[in-house]
């Protein structure tokens, strides 16, 4: 095994909180425990941990998504805070030279990010994922890491979705059409 690096996807408010913009509910609560859990384990072992944080313009009428799906992570709102105690983690750790974040305004934590670069640069080869929602931005950041030759991991106890057959059929995709590790 190589070196490797976890990639915490879109735990914010707006997408977790019972009133939040595009929220997975009750799922995606249930998390926060498994998620802060892993996130301390990496960043305690020295490993690199990413905060690949979905952030719109307020009226962007030019985004792909704002046909799709209500307005949501608004840059400067509290729906795009980490959701629950991650936010005191990161705060805590952010600081440190192994803890990162950054914006991403797709899908995928790869598309229009330097994320490649900085997993490349590190000598990390495995990447592992945690967050919502699994068959949207999780699912995405999969394909992606696949197609640039990334070893995938997803803690299938620390990803959730508004879509449960939806959060299902990625979970077997990961494994079947990725070769991901589902833990």
């Amino acid at each position: 095994m190589g070196k490797k690096a976890l990639i915490n996807i879109d735990y914010t408010n707006d997408f977790v909180v019972d009133d939040g913009a595009l929220t997975c509910g009750k799922p995606g609560q249930e998390l926060e425990r498994r998620i802060v859990d892993i996130t301390k384990e990496f960043i305690n072992q020295g490993d690199e941990v990413f905060f690949a944080i979905d952030i719109h313009e307020k009226d962007d009428q030019y985004h792909p998504e704002t046909n799709l799906f209500p307005p949501h992570n608004i840059r400067g709102t509290m729906g795009r805070d980490l959701f629950g105690s991650l936010q005191n983690i990161y705060e805590e750790n952010k600081n440190k030279a192994n803890v990162h974040y950054m914006d991403k305004t797709r899908y995928s934590a790869f598309a229009g990010t330097d994320l490649s670069i900085k997993l490349r640069e590190r000598g990390i080869t495995d990447v592992y994922l945690v967050g919502v929602c699994t068959d949207i931005c999780i699912l995405h950041t999969a394909v992606d890491a696949y197609n640039q030759g990334f070893s995938i991991s997803i803690y299938q106890d620390a990803v959730a979705s508004f879509d449960q057959a939806g959060h299902e059929w990625a979970l077997r995709h990961f494994k079947n059409s990725l070769g991901a590790n589902l833990l």
